[in-house]
């Protein structure tokens, strides 16, 4: 660091130090400045406790108790010139502590802080800090959210900075930030940077855990999906197979569909079900796209015999970027996530696929023999 003289034009060195030489304790010191200044950590926070140690069973004391701006709890470590061995696992006991606390207990908390101190009502402070309309609307150290950790010292051992990235990687929100003291003359500067993660390397990592968070999430919904449809196509089937023979060697999947036979390759009977809804068609897929077309047209030019002969009118996609076409009939009453009204679905699906089979296969016939 340089301090700069601008009537000379000089940059001159500014001493680095260490807090021991600088006869700067943790406790009085370092605790103190950030308790009053929380931008020292790159951020707002609002203090709520410090050396805070309410807990059972044991004596073990965190330096400082923190909210940040989204309603998280925070964990503040200060060590000084040297991180030591022992400051993570130190850091996730308190975490693990601080994990069931709940909102009246945070308010709690902070309004003995206040009463030793600066004095005041914590709900308003509390309230004043997220800029809210009143106290109830405020959501602390919510189960949808994780605990924070912010580690602070002049050097971190590598045991302490390859431990945090591991625990990066594996979603815990944990922030090393290095405080170095200068002086110059009589006085003392202190610089504060945050050294994991790095600003651009932590937001990509925060997008990063978002996206697998995502996937699993999917993966997870895909899943229980999966299972549902099997469970609905388990009870379908029987009555499909009751109204058509073009299902009675078909199993249960765990798709949201199953497929009929036409006697076709490339021509089948689906019947779909979804969310809100569910849907029979005539699929017209084979691996040839222009005769694909060629059928579709010239089932298309007899559609108003069709429609009259299944007794509603159709949904006709050429799908013309497509291989494939389509003949539809779709009904909105029912779905999948309706467990107890699945007889409606299955019903209209079974009088469909039937009516779309009577009213179609024998063209199909006659124009694929």
């Amino acid at each position: 660091m340089f301090l700069i003289d601008k009537t000379v034009n000089k940059a001159t060195e500014v001493e680095k130090k260490t807090f021991h030489e600088l006869k700067f304790d943790e406790r009085h010191h370092l605790q103190e400045w950030i308790a009053t200044n929380s931008d020292i950590l790159g951020e707002q926070l609002l203090i709520i406790q410090k050396e805070f140690s309410d807990w059972s069973d044991t004596n073990e004391r965190l330096d400082l108790l923190a909210l940040d701006e989204r309603g998280n709890l925070v964990i503040i470590e200060n060590k000084l010139d040297d991180s030591g061995k022992d400051v993570v696992w130190q850091a996730l006991k308190y975490v693990s502590y601080c994990a069931a606390l709940s909102k009246s207990e945070i308010c709690e908390i902070f309004q003995r802080y206040l009463d030793v101190g600066a004095g005041g009502k914590a709900s308003e402070k509390i309230t004043e800090f997220y800029d809210a309309q009143s106290y109830d609307e405020i959501v602390l150290n919510s189960t949808d959210n994780d605990q924070r950790v912010i580690l602070v010292a002049a050097n971190f051992r590598k045991e302490v900075t390859s431990t945090v990235l591991w625990l990066i990687d594996h979603d815990v929100d944990i922030t090393c930030v290095r405080v170095t003291p200068y002086q110059t003359g009589d006085q003392i500067y202190l610089d504060s940077e945050r050294i994991i993660p790095l600003q651009g390397v932590g937001d990509y990592q925060i997008r990063l855990r978002e996206k697998r968070q995502e996937t699993i999430a999917r993966k997870f919904e895909d899943t229980v999906r999966a299972a549902l449809n099997y469970e609905f196509w388990e009870a379908a089937l029987p009555k499909l197979r009751e109204r058509s023979d073009m299902f009675k060697s078909i199993s249960p999947g765990k798709n949201h569909w199953v497929t009929g036979a036409s006697g076709h390759g490339g021509v089948h009977y689906d019947v779909c079900i979804f969310k809100n809804g569910s849907r029979a068609e005539l699929y017209i897929d084979t691996p040839d796209k222009e005769k694909n077309k060629k059928l579709f047209c010239m089932l298309y030019g007899r559609r108003a015999e069709f429609e009259k002969a299944f007794g509603a009118e159709l949904d006709w996609r050429e799908l013309p970027d497509k291989r494939a076409s389509k003949i539809s009939f779709a009904s909105e009453e029912g779905g999948i996530d309706d467990q107890d009204n699945w007889d409606r679905p299955i019903e209209f699906l079974s009088d469909a696929a039937a009516r779309m089979r009577k009213t179609f296969q024998h063209a199909l016939d006659e124009a694929l023999r």
